[in-house]
């Protein structure tokens, strides 16, 4: 795999005095969820004969300055310098059927790691995992682990949590370091799932089920001598995937319920869900947290990776921003006043707007293996395949073109010109038929854009990139105004054309919403839910609900589309909460309402 600092520019071709933006051309200052790395054909599931894309339950730390990005099944790693450009690792050795829920940890000056599929394994070791030289410690751990986290401590002692189960609790034991990493005793129970207490640890599809939830990928973050077990609950493949946190005194506890939880929060949006990840420091000393977000199309496993920003407030309370977060986002080296806001401002212009295409497909079978648990996920198929799902929102759902050549095209009419500032085009594997890490797969394509619809120029041109990028996310060098999108196909992977997502960010020439009013918060019988409803507000897209246990700390949120109400089912049955709502367009964020308190 070619780094991206030397991807080959393509010269010569005359764009209207624009950048060609090619992968690699230059540093961008924003990136977009889902992260836009070459995901890895899960090959485990290939006996159904179907094949999708996935990433999951990603561990990130920082290595001298470099980040490395574990992540299930992936036949390898990622690795960055700066959180925007990632660069596959085909390691010398690694797991033959790749790591499963890899636990990731630096220890002086190597990389420690443990993720056997097999839950039965040793920790790895290497000096230089950029190469990927990894030696055993050759004693396999007398425990069967599942999703393990690893801490290696100030004073340098090391700690293994795990567990995937609805059953199990998280458990914690001591490695020794000096042994070959062999546990100092017997595991330790350290906390466990009270979905009776706490709504957002419910399962199912904004938790709806009564199915037993799914307590798994411990990660353990250690702030001003205050150790964070973070957990994910209740279900990797449902909108509400998430990540709670316990606080103690001692790695191995005891804990204790963080009564803000849960942590890593999205169920609405584009892409939603922000569970089992983890938390690293990067090279300016801000947090961020990189999380687990469901597509669960093709598979319940189907799975990509977010980045929120993260941190601690002065009393130490944990938060990760989720706000907005599958719009662009300011990168860890541009410079913001606010790490915790960092979201650039660059509005959705797409959403709901005229969408035209070429062709659509027709009479083929669809590929797709779904479990029973999936029933109330919405799925491309029950909408069809037509270019509306472009321009939806919701990444679930997709235009699929009769075929994969130069004819293929779709086009958004963004209703009037606007200053488009990004793109982001997001492919689907539809009736795939690749598995693993196959070599030379690309994603090249063109952008044109028009202010009338009749006079067209390249916007970008990707006819030469060599990168694979189910998820590409181009930020342009000049914003431009723009009426007309137009996507033209070159090639891509698969036989037929999928998109999922035709994004337009930027801003419009008009006013932001005013002010939501008339908020009304009904806490219902069962404590963990609440009702919320407001009075509609004029040009508004949509609206952005804050929640918190203090009034001056709402850091969860969640975003939707054309609707005046929610029902909130993530409350703790013991708290009193406060409540804010804002309304957003394409042309900004209006004035968030009054904080309303219920108790």
């Amino acid at each position: 795999m070619k780094k991206l600092s030397i991807f080959i520019l393509i010269t010569g071709l005359a764009l209207s005095g624009f950048s060609q933006n090619l992968p690699g051309s230059r540093e961008y200052t924003t990136y977009c969820n889902p992260i836009d790395i070459d995901y890895t054909y899960v090959a485990h599931n290939s006996y159904t004969g179907v094949s999708y894309r996935a990433g999951a339950d990603p561990a990130v730390i920082n290595f001298k300055g470099k980040y490395f990005m574990f992540v299930t099944r992936s036949y390898g790693y990622w690795m960055s310098t700066d959180m925007s450009n990632w660069e596959f690792i085909t390691p010398q050795g690694w797991y033959f059927n790749g790591s499963n829920a890899p636990a990731a940890a630096v220890h002086g000056d190597k990389v420690i790691v443990a993720g056997d599929p097999s839950g039965r394994m040793a920790v790895i070791h290497t000096e230089t995992p950029e190469i990927g030289d990894w030696k055993t410690s050759y004693s396999v751990l007398p425990i069967s682990i599942q999703d393990p986290a690893l801490l290696v401590d100030d004073d340098g002692k090391v700690y293994l949590y795990e567990e995937s189960s609805n059953v199990h609790p998280i458990y914690g034991v001591e490695l020794d370091p000096e042994n070959n990493y062999l546990p100092k005793g017997e595991p330790k129970a350290l906390i466990s799932l009270h979905p009776e207490k706490h709504g957002w640890e419910r399962f199912g599809q904004d938790h709806s089920s009564e199915m037993k939830p799914y307590l798994e990928g411990p990660w353990m973050t250690k702030h001003n001598g205050k150790y964070y077990l973070e957990y994910g609950a209740p279900g990797t493949e449902f909108n509400v995937y998430a990540d709670g946190v316990y606080t103690g005194d001692h790695p191995l506890g005891p804990f204790e319920y963080a009564p803000y939880n849960p942590v890593s929060y999205k169920p609405g949006g584009y892409v939603t869900g922000a569970g089992h990840g983890s938390t690293v420091r990067d090279n300016h000393g801000n947090y961020w947290h990189f999380a687990t977000m469901p597509i669960a199309v093709n598979y319940k496993f189907e799975r990509r990776i977010g980045l929120f920003p993260a941190g601690f407030e002065k009393d130490g309370q944990m938060y990760v921003n989720t706000a907005y977060g599958d719009y662009p986002h300011f990168l860890p080296d541009t410079e913001v006043k606010d790490h915790k806001h960092r979201f650039s401002g660059w509005m959705l212009l797409s959403y709901g707007k005229k969408a035209t295409a070429s062709s659509v497909v027709n009479d083929t079978v669809r590929q797709q293996v779904i479990g029973p648990e999936m029933k109330a996920i919405i799925r491309a198929s029950d909408k069809g395949f037509g270019p509306a799902n472009l321009v939806d929102e919701q990444i679930s759902t997709f235009w699929v073109a009769n075929g994969n050549d130069e004819s293929m095209q779709a086009t958004v009419d963004l209703g009037e010109v606007m200053q488009v500032k990004a793109l982001q085009i997001n492919f689907q594997e539809f009736n795939a038929a690749v598995f693993g890490r196959a070599p030379g797969l690309k994603h090249q394509f063109k952008i044109e854009s028009s202010t009338d619809g009749g006079n067209w120029s390249v916007l970008v041109d990707y006819s030469g990139n060599e990168r694979d990028q189910p998820h590409a996310y181009i930020e342009l060098e000049k914003e431009t105004d723009a009426r007309y999108l137009k996507y033209r196909n070159v090639d891509t992977p698969n036989e037929y054309l999928a998109l999922s997502g035709f994004r337009v960010f930027g801003k419009g020439y008009g006013k932001a919403p005013a002010t939501p009013e008339n908020i009304q918060i009904d806490r219902n019988t069962d404590r963990r839910n609440a009702t919320l409803k407001w009075e509609p507000v004029n040009d508004a897209m949509g609206y952005v609900i804050f929640w918190g246990i203090e009034e001056n700390k709402l850091n969860n949120s969640v975003m939707m589309y054309d609707r005046t109400n929610y029902e909130l089912r993530a409350l703790n049955t013991d708290q009193a909460y406060y409540f804010q709502v804002e309304a957003f367009n394409e042309n900004g964020v209006g004035q968030r309402s009054k904080p309303v308190k219920i108790k």
